[in-house]
């Protein structure tokens, strides 16, 4: 997939600054309009190219041997992304600007973003859950780019985010922010700390869910299970 437009090398420097400076004071970030108009739009026609053409997986919990579909949980659609077109290329481009910005401010060791294309088709949602488990993952820092055009009001879909804590929280917690899924925006939040879930969808949902992640590799072998 080719495109007839250029897009920039690297995330606004305004926009770096309101992600690391919300990651460092509240463990979450939420900007608008992060990404440019055009991007956004490529990756939402190469998403809603691979939903057609039947090549996304439904998507599970846990890892390796303890990884379970489990519907009743998530109800998303998932492509790993791979850099092989070149609106993955120009994302993975921005997206590691912002890495090594993070690093360069909050050193984390963030060594690498994994990510994929996340479609939610209507009523489905993605239960409250941490992305990362403390001493147990090598997912850092999260991130969210959302992909739907003019998302309505009423809509569902939303992405809530809850306090930073060691535990789920209950049903007295109140979010600290409800995050809707239009197109452009960027969330970011700490893996481990910041639980979170998708609330139930009425339309088609289109996402990028992606982990910065630390170097955990043992021996050859990829983020080994303790």
């Amino acid at each position: 997939m080719t495109q007839d437009f250029e897009l920039p090398a690297a995330l606004n420097s305004a926009v770096m600054e309101q992600l690391i400076d919300g990651l460092a004071e509240s463990g979450y970030a939420v900007i608008r309009h992060a990404l440019p108009v055009a991007q956004c739009r490529a990756l939402a026609l190469e998403l809603n190219m691979l939903r057609h053409q039947q090549e996304l997986s439904s998507a599970g919990i846990g890892r390796g041997r303890q990884h379970v579909q489990r519907s009743d949980i998530r109800g998303d659609r998932i492509h790993w992304l791979d850099r092989s077109t070149e609106a993955q290329r120009h994302y993975f481009a921005m997206i590691e600007s912002l890495r090594t910005e993070i690093n360069r401010q909050l050193f984390l060791g963030l060594f690498e973003l994994e990510a994929h294309f996340a479609f939610y088709p209507p009523g489905s949602f993605y239960k409250c859950h941490f992305d990362s488990f403390a001493g147990r993952s090598n997912r850092v820092v999260s991130s969210v780019l959302y992909l739907n055009e003019a998302w309505p009001k009423g809509s569902g879909g939303e992405m809530a985010l809850y306090p930073q804590s060691d535990q789920l929280p209950d049903a007295s917690v109140t979010p600290l922010e409800i995050v809707a899924p239009e197109l452009g925006t960027l969330a970011c939040f700490l893996s481990e700390r910041v639980p979170h879930e998708v609330l139930p969808t009425r339309l088609p949902r289109l996402s990028i869910a992606g982990w910065f992640r630390r170097n955990a590799s043992i021996g050859g072998t990829i983020d080994p299970e303790f």
